[in-house]
């Protein structure tokens, strides 16, 4: 065999070729075989015959060494490194013996109670107080994935079953029966609101909705998102209605109520589309009634309203749309906002809004469907515009053969009262006027000089 650095032949010799073992150099120190072993002279004489005593050293030949004499014979031995023999320290101090225990001794009890203890009492701990933690949050509501919101009531309120008269009830039914009205025409749109007054098709809106010049195309959107045609049947300007019908039948009317029967106070809602935003409703109450209003663009007609008052919110859009009471009756229509804005576009809700009484818009609008004109209601009389010297209106003319002439009033007297609505200028007594149908006999009270005096006036249609 071979390690591929020193192979030796079995004699002892080497292949050819090979170079022999370099010389051993000089060796120091430690010798590099055990030296023999010489007793030396004994001191006693020759030894006697017999075995030899414990200890001596044997007689004869030296046996062989325990440490490698024959190394350099030995074929895996590096011929270049030096040998030595280590020996080890001698122990001068005897080591104390090991204990020996006996496995089948019983062993005390040492530390596996205390720490059986330890455990035990661990997790009694912990279970008590995951127990005591757990009723805790139970009881604060604190964690828990089935924990009970709110409360349990034994059954809804009367309230949250709307009824009918509530004023959810009150919405639902009169949703159906308002539409948005949308107006296109070469000079650009408009868009409001309207109700339908009759199951063939009548709606009613605003004049200042549908006013417009050119040719003009009409539709309504009903609350469930259907869209209908309609055509213009007449306006009258000065009272702001208009009327227009739908190529549909088969519809649900509103009911009206007596606008001249409501009280301050009284709860209403507002039902539309302000700002293009259909079927909104809001709700308020009456705030005033009789609100005399004159409104108009410039150098357009100029409109007088002995108006509902509400602070139900009211926008644009909402022209046209009915002002209900809270038992689902139409009592005005939704036409006028007063405003801190400067201009028309800029104007939103402040909580004063503005109604066409119906029991006005309802006679107006028969008028128009049946004759396709309003009559105006007047009095017969010119009056001073602006306000006169203390309370009333001063009445400049009377025309002959008139209401008021007939009713023995001259031109000069100061009209103080109509049906006992006090008057403080011109606008007063116009919208007043005009509240009533023609034919209507109202109470009015004037000053004439330093005299106090009453008279019943017929009121009459105008002559256009």
């Amino acid at each position: 065999m071979t390690d591929g650095w020193n192979w030796q032949q079995p004699d002892g010799g080497r292949p050819s070729g090979q170079p022999g073992p370099r010389p051993m150099p000089p060796s120091s120190g430690v010798p590099t075989s055990p030296m023999p072993y010489n007793p030396g002279p004994a001191p006693f004489g020759p030894a006697p015959s017999g075995p030899a005593p414990f200890g001596s050293p044997p007689s004869g030949p030296a046996p062989a060494s325990p440490w490698w004499s024959d190394a350099l014979g030995d074929p895996w031995r590096d011929p270049h490194a030096p040998a030595a023999v280590v020996l080890q320290p001698t122990v001068t101090g005897a080591a104390e013996p090991e204990a020996v225990v006996d496995p089948d001794a019983p062993k005390p009890p040492g530390n596996r109670s205390v720490l059986l203890v330890a455990v035990v009492s661990a997790l009694l701990a912990g279970l008590l107080g995951g127990s005591l933690g757990y009723a805790f949050a139970a009881r604060n509501g604190i964690g828990g994935g089935r924990t009970a919101l709110g409360g349990n009531g034994a059954s809804p309120p009367a309230a949250a079953n709307r009824p009918p008269d509530s004023l959810a009830g009150v919405a639902a039914r009169l949703l159906p029966s308002v539409v948005t009205v949308r107006v296109a025409s070469s000079s650009g749109s408009a868009l409001g609101s309207g109700f339908v007054v009759s199951a063939d098709g009548y709606v009613i809106t605003n004049d200042h909705v549908v006013e417009g010049g050119g040719t003009q195309t009409f539709t309504a959107v009903f609350s469930d998102g259907n869209t209908v045609s309609a055509k213009l049947v007449g306006q009258d300007p000065e009272s702001d209605i208009a009327v227009i019908k739908l190529a549909k039948d088969g519809l649900t009317p509103v009911q009206f109520g007596d606008s001249d029967a409501i009280a301050v106070g009284d709860p209403v809602l507002a039902i539309g589309s302000p700002l293009a935003l259909a079927n909104t409703v809001t709700s308020g109450i009456v705030s005033a009634v009789d609100r005399t209003i004159q409104a108009g663009d410039p150098g357009g007609p100029v409109r007088y309203y002995a108006a509902i008052q509400t602070d139900a919110a009211v926008n644009q859009g909402n022209s046209g749309g009915p002002l209900v009471d809270a038992g689902g009756r139409v009592i005005g229509v939704n036409a006028v906002i007063k405003s801190l804005a400067a201009d028309e576009q800029s104007a939103g809700n402040i909580g004063l809004a503005f109604a066409i009484p119906i029991n006005q818009a309802k006679r107006v609008a028969q008028d128009i469907i049946d004759t396709g004109k309003a009559r105006r209601t007047v009095i017969g009389a010119k009056v001073t515009s602006g306000r006169t010297t203390g309370t009333g209106v001063r009445l400049d003319s009377v025309e002959p053969g008139g209401p008021a002439e007939s009713a023995g009033l001259r031109a000069g007297d100061v009209v103080t009262r109509i049906d006992k609505h006090p008057l403080e200028e011109a606008i007063d007594l116009i919208a007043l006027v005009r509240k009533y149908a023609p034919g209507a006999v109202v109470t009015v009270e004037f000053r004439r000089g330093s005299e106090t005096q009453t008279a019943s006036v017929t009121l009459a249609a105008d002559a256009q």
